[in-house]
């Protein structure tokens, strides 16, 4: 019934769930927080955001 849109782009979705992660884990910190801890927040919400592209979640 409805065009499904078939190409999907792993790329763009983990780049964008990862600038989006990476924006709020710099201003993280820059408040102190350990660096390796907001770099691993952003690969998992790259990781997140591959996901629900994948399974048409969001």
């Amino acid at each position: 019934m409805y065009k499904k849109n078939t190409d999907k782009d792993f790329v763009s979705a983990a780049l964008t769930a990862g600038l989006g992660a990476g924006i709020v884990t710099s201003f993280a910190v820059n408040q102190g927080q350990n660096p390796l801890l907001a770099l691993g927040i952003t690969v998992f919400a790259a990781v997140c955001g591959v996901i629900c592209h994948q399974f048409d979640l969001i």
